[in-house]
């Protein structure tokens, strides 16, 4: 892991972690998608971790420009939010007891002929 030098935190620069659930960034295509987007904001990649979370910095001068900005500067999460994954995890749920269900139905049907 890549250690904070002196001149980087005392030269103005901002660090965030951005994330994604999904493994995203383990496709070269959206890994570019969003550090294009990233860098709009003025963010540059640091550090790839793993194909879930990647270490950005910019100047803290780069605010500025953040009211033009068509997405949140500061977003720490991009992809499936965590509401999008709950409600995949329901319907998986949802689906397992609907077949379940109908699995038990159609066996009680046979059983009675």
């Amino acid at each position: 892991m890549t250690s904070y030098s002196e001149n980087d935190l005392s030269e103005g620069w901002e660090f965030k972690i951005l994330r994604s659930k999904m493994h995203a960034f383990r496709k070269p295509e959206n890994l570019k998608k969003y550090l294009e987007e990233e860098s709009e904001a003025g963010w540059v990649l640091v550090e790839k971790f793993d194909d879930k979370r990647l270490r950005l910095k910019r100047p803290a001068s780069a605010r500025r420009g953040d009211a033009t900005l068509k997405f949140d500067p500061y977003r720490t999460q991009v992809g499936l939010s965590d509401t999008g994954m709950i409600l995949i995890i329901l319907g998986i749920m949802f689906g397992a007891i609907v077949g379940v269900i109908g699995s038990l139905v159609l066996l009680a049907v046979v059983l009675k002929r």
